[in-house]
């Protein structure tokens, strides 16, 4: 994996994305959260779990690759919830987007 195909991949899907997480639809935030804070009037504490990041749909483990097709810009939260105590693979995306949107 290169960081800066992955940097670049994930500021792509943000972009196409309007500046939202793919689960979730919160707004998310790339870079320095100070704007971002003021602009939602929260905390910081509460800004970093909005920050973004790249969320594989099919797992590296599991055979995905760094692509435009596979990379979508997720929260913090997001991500780390859909693959939290996962024993075997994490819910299928469309799956974990569904029940976001339930809850």
């Amino acid at each position: 994996m290169n960081p800066k195909t992955l940097r670049k991949l994930r500021h792509q899907a943000f972009v196409r994305q309007n500046c939202r997480c793919f689960y979730c639809t919160l707004p998310i935030w790339e870079g320095d959260p100070t704007e971002f804070t003021a602009r939602y009037d929260i905390g910081l504490r509460e800004a970093k779990h909005l920050q973004c990041t790249a969320e594989h749909l099919i797992a590296r483990q599991d055979g995905g690759d760094d692509t435009v097709q596979n990379v979508a810009a997720a929260c913090v939260w997001c991500n780390r919830m859909r693959h939290w105590m996962r024993q075997d693979k994490a819910p299928t995306p469309e799956k974990y987007k569904n029940r976001v949107t339930q809850l």
